[in-house]
């Protein structure tokens, strides 16, 4: 979320880190420094406080303050709490738990500890697309995950079929994931002072919407809410074949497909920036360029052309690349001398980036544009863009002998 919506690890450098480090038990702070701020996705619980305590304890830190994605109300329904109801007058026992854990840690209870909610939900890709990366996880239920569901159960109390099953009957882990995506929809209708009016098609949407109708906060936010709006929860399951379809039309939907993904994202990808440096040589150890990725939130020229990677067809796109990189390299004064007219090919682009090698000034000017455009002769160049026009004209043909059976 912050790498797509706040400008990632730049951003945090800019408001005074000193470094930003993986979230990591062989990560340790410098003897210079006192003060960490770790955020996380996850329940503070399990895998996630160990990697917290091994981190302050091999540092020396003064101040620790811990951003967590998920709810207070959510971690007391971990810990066992009724529904995970909140004590009364607003005292938030496990985060002051955690806080006097982490003075523990430290070796000082005198020293600070804060603890704080942020609802990092959404990862903006496009203003009229975000995603959850942190539930990437979560899937439909199928007739084998009932079979499961019904194992520990007495035979009076086995479920017939996934229609039965409602949200207390789910495993505890599922339970909580729920939870968490309720929590944090709940905080987003919250800022936009919204009340929702939900719809569900398939068994997991149907309790996912029924949990947010039953949330006690969600009920609260109701009841004073300006705007309305509607929700509509869908089962992945019912839309398989548009998940492994090869749709023909969006550029970004091929580099989504193609490309690696970016370490520790579900939803980047690695663009090899190679090309552009002087670099290249035998040596790996010169070799090794960190890689580029599509999220560009600071860079206004690359997000429109993301806008059009994914919004106009593949021809239309690749043609708006060009005329991007074009103009920027116009803007530098670089000796480019092409006409706009024509098809635009992967060898002709790359000729064109070639001409921003070396220049450090272009390359800091044009950096995100650079990454969009290197994502596109990637993707074009890559073996596997063939194989997915085999696939989708396949795939149509299908279509086509379906129709006329």
């Amino acid at each position: 979320s912050l790498h797509w919506a706040a400008g990632g690890a730049g951003r945090l450098l800019e408001a005074g880190a000193l470094n930003v480090k993986e979230f990591s038990s062989f990560e340790a702070g410098a003897a210079e420094q006192p003060k960490a701020v770790f955020v996380v996705s996850s329940l503070l619980k399990g895998r996630a406080v160990d990697i917290i305590r091994d981190i302050v304890s091999l540092s020396r830190f003064q101040y620790c303050v811990v951003f967590t994605a998920v709810s207070h109300a959510v971690h007391l329904l971990a810990h066992g709490a009724p529904g995970g109801a909140e004590p009364e007058g607003g005292s938030q026992v496990v985060f002051e738990q955690f806080e006097e854990k982490l003075c523990q840690w430290m070796g000082n209870m005198n020293y600070t500890a804060e603890v704080r909610h942020a609802p990092l939900l959404l990862a903006p890709i496009s203003p009229q697309l975000f995603v959850t990366p942190a539930f990437a996880s979560l899937f439909p239920l199928t007739p084998q995950d009932l079979a499961r569901i019904n194992a520990p159960r007495p035979e009076k109390k086995k479920l017939s079929s996934l229609n039965d099953l409602d949200f207390s009957s789910l495993p505890t882990q599922l339970q909580l994931q729920i939870r968490i995506l309720v929590s944090g929809l709940n905080s987003l209708f919250e800022c936009l002072n919204v009340r929702e009016e939900c719809f569900a098609i398939g068994t997991l949407s149907r309790i996912i919407a029924g949990d947010l109708a039953n949330y006690s906060q969600a009920k609260n936010r109701r009841k004073t809410a300006q705007n309305r709006a509607s929700v509509i929860f869908i089962d992945r399951t019912l839309d398989l074949t548009g998940a492994v379809g090869h749709h023909g039309d969006s550029l970004a939907e091929r580099i989504f497909s193609v490309l690696p993904r970016l370490p520790g994202h579900t939803n980047d990808v690695m663009v090899n920036m190679v090309e552009l440096t002087a670099l290249q040589t035998k040596d790996e150890t010169c070799s090794i360029i960190a890689p580029g990725c599509l999220a560009q939130p600071n860079d206004p020229a690359a997000k429109a052309l993301w806008e059009s990677l994914m919004n106009l067809r593949q021809k239309e796109a690749v043609m708006e690349v060009r005329r991007h990189l074009v103009e920027a390299a116009s803007r530098e004064n670089l000796p480019i001398k092409m006409s706009m007219a024509g098809r635009v090919t992967p060898e002709q682009l790359s000729s064109y980036i070639k001409l921003f090698k070396n220049n450090f000034s272009a390359l800091k000017n044009h950096c995100g544009l650079l990454q969009l455009v290197l994502a596109t002769i990637q993707t074009l160049k890559h073996p596997q863009n063939a194989k997915w026009d085999n696939f989708l004209a396949f795939e149509r043909l299908l279509l086509q002998v379906q129709y006329y059976i």
